[in-house]
């Protein structure tokens, strides 16, 4: 069964790839996160990166995870970095501003936990993170109730809670309905100075000034690393596509789409994040075929 879904005109923007490019024109995306149980997370948003077409992803995590999750995943260059417990703390921010340095996207959240030394090092260290930035997860649990303090940040943000997420940073809980979603994803746009995607049925997307529903998307996709899976599509697309919003946009789309092509395949019941990350690559070829 094939998917046929027309997508936005006004989303149809990705640039073309040139007979003489190189990794480094597609974006090195640094990752940070996993933690103990939790080391699957920055695999599965790593490889999203890659099938969209990022070229080099690093992943950042804590070090007594590396021996496994090192091998599991062999297209990433890693940073194992100093930990308390299998958590990340304020030990491993010096490391990390230096990785930062080197990298054109930065994406924080898959896996990291809400271990309170976590959650400092996360207050410390994503303020002065001058380069374009997804943020998800535990990324986002670390400011529960102050979204204020995300909007410090200069260069173009993307934050990707699900309902319970924005309920922890703003209060608000959203319902089914589209206007109370519409209402919740425009108010954390606001706060936090980024760009939202509020995930679920019909995603929202919005800035603050520009709000739009996403289209593709299943409840097959109700699954574990979804959402990481997201991330790490948002920071490859951050590398090439400079509008935020724009980026956002394309990302949730071709997630769903993928997810949509995946069901297809395989239908919704016992769909994974992998699926999904394997039908990335053809989502966003739709997309380029309608770019004008």
């Amino acid at each position: 069964m094939s998917v046929s879904i027309e997508p936005p005109a006004d989303i149809c923007r990705l640039p073309r790839r040139v007979a003489t490019a190189h990794k480094g024109d597609f974006g090195r995306i640094l990752i940070v996160g996993g933690s103990l149980g939790m080391h699957g997370a920055p695999l599965l948003a790593a490889a999203a990166a890659f099938r969209s077409g990022a070229g080099l992803v690093t992943i950042a995590l804590p070090r007594t995870l590396y021996a496994i999750a090192g091998a599991a995943e062999l297209r990433a260059t890693w940073l194992p970095l100093p930990d308390h417990d299998g958590h990340l703390d304020s030990t491993a921010l010096p490391l990390l501003l230096a990785a930062v340095a080197r990298a054109d996207v930065v994406a924080v959240g898959p896996g990291l936990s809400g271990a309170p030394e976590t959650a400092q090092l996360l207050r410390e260290l994503v303020p002065r993170i001058d380069r374009p930035l997804v943020l998800d997860a535990d990324g986002l649990n670390a400011f529960a109730g102050e979204p204020a303090h995300l909007a410090g940040h200069r260069k173009a943000t993307i934050v990707t809670p699900h309902a319970g997420e924005l309920r922890r940073l703003t209060g608000q809980t959203p319902g089914h309905d589209d206007e109370s979603r519409r209402v919740a994803t425009i108010d954390l746009a606001m706060r936090a100075a980024a760009t939202v995607i509020l995930k679920g049925h019909r995603s929202v997307v919005s800035n603050g000034l520009e709000t739009h529903f996403n289209p593709t998307g299943n409840p097959g996709m109700a699954t574990g690393g979804c959402g990481d899976v997201l991330t790490g599509c948002l920071a490859a697309l951050l590398a090439v596509v400079p509008d935020e919003l724009l980026a956002a946009r394309i990302g949730a789309y071709a997630h769903g789409l993928a997810g949509d092509h995946a069901a297809a395949r395989l239908g919704e019941i016992g769909l994974t994040a992998t699926d999904v990350i394997d039908e990335l690559p053809a989502a966003l070829a739709t997309l380029l075929a309608a770019t004008a």
